[in-house]
């Protein structure tokens, strides 16, 4: 056969077909088989037959295949059958095997000619098969019969592109002989997927029953209608000699006759029939896995590289083991350490480029968040000025000050302080929150021991919870500490004598959160979406924009070459905009309090942002230099709509004492803020993070072990049982078909590919008919009358190489006169005189 050394590759291929059928995705490789493809009633199933010499397929009219029925023929000294989903049973009886495809097939699919893709995997041994894997998959239809869908034709041709369009895939395109070879649905889905006609093979069928005085002679001398690997020609039992249980034995006997003693096959009878195709098929799919071996080797080698260090782990692994157990138990408790503390401290591998989490969000949380939540506490300025007058009043009572009162100055200043409480525990449960989830994440990779998750999360879980309590009264005693003195005398503190000479102006850009930012420090710089451009301006632009104490510009692009617009801060706020149904971005604007334009002849600047987190760190810069949300609140009542500004007068003196002692509260609570926001990441981080990584490096072993039976945590759950076992079955047969190709890849001979042919009359994806001479009847099946005496010979066309040349080594015989293919003009030459036609 001259691919001896390939003999042994078949087989193994087909353990990997059910070790791989068996396991799902396990392994992800296409492996080298012949799909056998044709229209309803084209006789697929009886050339399968005719390879197994026993009747073992379905029967009957319209669709009888609906699931792909993977067969695999292994050539041996007994005979009989077995499927994959009955392991360990032997069919000896054939008619079993059919009842058993139809109860599978009913089982899955319905019994009322519903289909499905999920195959049926059928085994056969036989002294009389070649080794062989072929798929036959259902026939195309056109008519949906019973609870078919309507659309089953694409459902159909949809399951058949699922196997075809694999390169490893050999196509078998069977056509009967007495319909039109040209619209064949089996040659139009092969030129779709396989253009070059690389990997299909024609088959002709009927050839007996085609009408009188019409043959298919040159479709198989691949001279009309011609394919790169050409045409074999078969002819099956009819109906009639199934209803008659006639004997494959004897049907192939006169199959072998059939092409002997007809007088236009009979020069080619050696290269057609069921055996020979057999045999062409069985070589084929050899030089086809020899063609594919260094592709399907590296696969091999690829997927057993990833799985080594798997099966390493599980080889020799005996779950009751305690010793196992224990060690075991020890080595995710460590691992889970390790991860936790890469996911806090920051790590080189396995870096999150989605989303921040672990210890950058903690990071985020602690220098933008809180800051910002600080800042958004700010209240109004003519609420604040209020407060300030009443206390002064209320502190002097019946009598008139001549001076200013520190008692106000504490009480506003007290009042300041305890809002800091809301801030100071917000900022602790988000921290809380973030390590609950990495714990939840550090503890994905014990999902193969559930206990062993459950009681690992609850633990470490209930202990950041216990530390939760003792972190808030740690940072609630801050703020009460700061309430029980007021420093007046703090060096950063301007004191009264300063406060009563500064310029409100000066000490309104000292009151944003204790950020004292000089005016030239750069606090922010990123892309935002300028969104309120108009369409005939070009729309809406993305900027690169930089914010310092002072202004807020933007530029062409980051290099920072192109300034395109610089806004002073002054009598500027921000507020929210609500996010428009076509946008996916979300939207702030900026504002003059004074109704002037801000940038150009617009009221307000749009910006966009991707995600409301940018939103809110922008909207936190903004306030650290001091452009502060916009706060009116309007209250509707009846049809009109008023501001909540109850109007005061305060007289020169008054007015003089109340701007004394907002400067010195701007000045006390900036002091207050920034010792504040140093002190709570150093509080969160030691009460909690710190806490929370040592107890689990030194304690969390021990509450596992108290917390119950050992060898009940370590019960792995089915889910990593049936791992394990598809991980080692795989990683061997990865390994055998690897040592199988390792012995035969020398041993090989190459078989060249034959040469291309003119295959334009087959159209890839169009369904209608090819264009054809009016000389060159389409149909096999109707008698046609040959064509003129001296009509010109055909052109010379290359036929298949190798085992499908039908015609380079016989000579033609000459054309009948009074018979004449139905499908192909009669461009044969005249008899030769010398020589008498058959009648």
């Amino acid at each position: 056969m001259g691919n001896r050394g390939m003999e042994d590759l078949i087989p193994m291929v087909n353990k990997l077909q059910d070790a791989f059928s068996s396991i799902g995705q396990a392994c992800n490789l296409d492996l080298p088989q012949i799909a056998v493809v044709g229209g309803q009633s084209a006789g697929k199933s009886s050339v399968l037959e005719n390879f197994v010499g026993r009747d073992f397929l379905p029967r009957g009219s319209g669709i009888v295949t609906r699931r792909p029925l993977v067969l695999q023929l292994i050539s041996a000294t007994a005979e009989w059958a077995e499927f994959l989903h009955c392991k360990g049973k032997k069919f000896t009886d054939f008619d079993e095997v059919r009842a058993e495809i139809e109860a599978e097939t009913d089982r899955v699919t319905g019994a009322n000619r519903g289909i499905s893709p999920v195959p049926i995997n059928l085994r056969v041994y036989s002294p009389h098969v070649l080794n062989l894997t072929l798929i036959d998959l259902p026939g195309i239809t056109k008519v949906p019969v019973g609870d078919q869908p309507a659309d089953i034709e694409q459902q159909i041709r949809d399951m058949i592109m699922q196997f075809i369009t694999r390169e490893s895939c050999l196509i078998l395109a069977v056509t009967p002989a007495n319909s039109d070879l040209a619209n064949s649905d089996a040659l139009k889905l092969s030129k779709d997927v396989d253009p070059q006609g690389m990997r299909t093979i024609g088959v002709i069928t009927k050839l007996d029953l085609m009408d009188e005085g019409t043959d298919a002679r040159e479709v198989l001398e691949n001279k009309l209608l011609p394919l790169r690997r050409g045409y074999i020609g078969v002819v099956n039992r009819s109906q009639k000699d199934i209803d008659g249980k006639k004997d494959i034995k004897a049907a192939l006997e006169a199959e072998r006759k059939f092409f002997f003693s007809h007088a236009s096959y009979r020069h080619m009878a050696d290269k057609m029939g069921t055996p020979r195709l057999q045999k062409v098929l069985n070589e084929q799919l050899t030089n086809h896995i020899r063609d594919t071996l260094p592709a399907f080797r590296s696969k091999l080698q690829s997927q057993l590289l990833a799985l080594d260090k798997e099966a390493e782990e599980y080889r020799g692994y005996r779950p009751d083991d305690p010793s196992r157990k224990t060690k075991q138990l020890l080595q995710m408790v460590q691992q889970f350490s390790v991860d936790f503390e890469k996911r806090i401290e920051g790590s080189g591998d396995q870096v999150d480029t989605v989303e921040l989490s672990g210890g950058a969000k903690i990071n985020r949380i602690f220098h933008e968040r809180f800051p910002f939540e600080l800042v958004k506490m700010e209240c109004d300025e003519k609420e604040m000025r209020r407060e300030i007058s009443y206390a002064i009043k209320n502190i002097h009572g019946i009598r008139t000050g001549l001076f200013t009162p520190d008692m106000a100055f504490e009480a506003i200043v007290k009042k300041q302080v305890i809002k800091l409480k809301g801030p100071c525990v917000k900022c602790v449960d988000m921290v809380i929150q973030e390590l609950i989830n990495v714990v939840r994440q550090c503890s994905n990779k014990l999902d193969c021991f559930p206990t062993l998750r459950e009681e690992t999360e609850r633990i470490v879980t209930s202990h950041i919870r216990d530390r939760e309590n003792r972190a808030k009264d740690q940072v609630l005693l801050l703020i009460d500490i700061q309430l029980s003195y007021i420093n007046t005398n703090h060096e950063d503190f301007i004191g009264f004598a300063n406060a009563q000479q500064s310029s409100r102006q000066t000490n309104k850009s000292q009151s944003s959160a204790g950020n004292q930012v000089s005016i030239c420090q750069v606090i922010r710089k990123g892309w935002l979406t300028i969104n309120n451009i108009s369409i005939m301006k070009g729309g809406a632009k993305e900027y690169w924009f930089v914010l310092t104490a002072e202004s807020f510009s933007w530029f062409k692009d980051d290099e920072e070459k192109e300034k395109k617009y610089m806004l002073p801060l002054d009598n500027l706020k921000v507020r929210d905009v609500e996010k428009s149904f076509m946008s996916s971005k979300h939207i702030f604007c900026i504002f003059n309090t004074e109704s002037r334009n801000v940038y150009k002849d617009n009221r307000t600047l749009e910006l966009a942002c991707d995600s409301q987190e940018d939103v809110d760190s922008w909207k936190s810069s903004l306030l650290r230099a001091g452009v502060y949300p916009d706060r009116s609140t309007t209250v509707e009542s009846g049809e009109t709509t008023t501001t909540v500004q109850e109007s005061f007068s305060m007289d020169p003196q008054l007015e003089r004492k109340v701007e004394t002692i907002r400067n010195l509260v701007d000045s006390y609570m900036a002091i207050v803020n920034k010792c504040i926001r140093d002190l709570m990441p150093k509080t969160i981080m030691h009460l909690m993070i710190i806490n929370v990584k040592d107890f689990i490096n030194a304690d969390l072993l021990a509450q596992l072990y108290s917390a119950g039976d050992q060898n009940a945590l370590m019960d792995e759950s089915q889910e990593q049982a049936t791992r394990r076992d598809e991980v080692l079955r795989t990683h061997q047969a990865l390994k055998e078909a690897l040592h199988i190709i390792g012995d035969i890849s020398t041993s090989t001979i190459t078989v060249p590919v034959p040469p291309p042919v003119n295959n334009s009359w087959c159209a890839g994806g169009n369904r209608t008919s090819p264009p054809v001479s009016p000389t060159a009847p389409r149909r096999m099946s109707s008698g046609q009358r040959p064509a003129a005496r001296g009509a010109p010979p055909p052109p010379n066309r290359p036929g298949p190489l190798g085992p499908f040349n039908n015609s380079a080594d016989s000579p033609q015989a000459p054309s009948r006169p009074n018979r004449a293919p139905p499908s192909i003009p009669n461009r044969r030459p005249p008899p030769s005189p010398t020589r008498q036609a058959p009648p």
